[in-house]
């Protein structure tokens, strides 16, 4: 596992809509180490694949209790209530954006070990799998400026 570079708007990456992971390989469990590792290291609670310059639907999350998920190919199937709470990125530092989110989702996707899974959460987790997941699609907490 390693340190690896957090890009900053307005670097292209960033915009970019991410390709689907076919399998999660040894490569993709290196790369989920280092973005866990990377995310800790930045004080972090999410990170997506394009944060570190690479077009793949890749994302880690941390919960309250510091449990890692670690999702390739995340989707939200499922959304209930909203509510508005101010964000921040590793990749807009400085940046605070309220943004209306959902506070439950249902995501699904692969996990670490290649099995298909399904995320159930509420509150912070939810939020930031949402924030993360908009990465995935070149979407930025700036846009939701109002």
């Amino acid at each position: 596992m390693k340190l690896l570079e957090i890009k900053k708007y307005p670097d292209p990456i960033l915009r970019v809509n991410c390709f689907d992971v076919e399998e999660v390989s040894f490569k993709e469990r290196d790369l989920f180490d280092s973005m866990v590792y990377t995310m800790k290291v930045n004080n972090g609670i999410g990170l997506a694949a394009p944060q570190i310059g690479i077009a793949k639907r890749l994302i880690v999350a941390m919960d309250e209790n510091g449990r890692i998920i670690r999702l390739a190919n995340p989707c939200i199937v499922e959304t209930r209530g909203s509510n508005v709470m101010t964000e921040g990125c590793l990749s807009l530092p400085g940046e605070n954006v309220e943004v209306e989110r959902a506070f439950e989702v249902v995501v699904v996707g692969i996990d670490d070990r290649n099995k298909d899974v399904e995320v159930k959460t509420q509150g912070l987790l939810a939020r930031v799998l949402q924030h993360e997941i908009d990465h995935l699609d070149g979407k930025l907490i700036i846009d939701y400026r109002r």
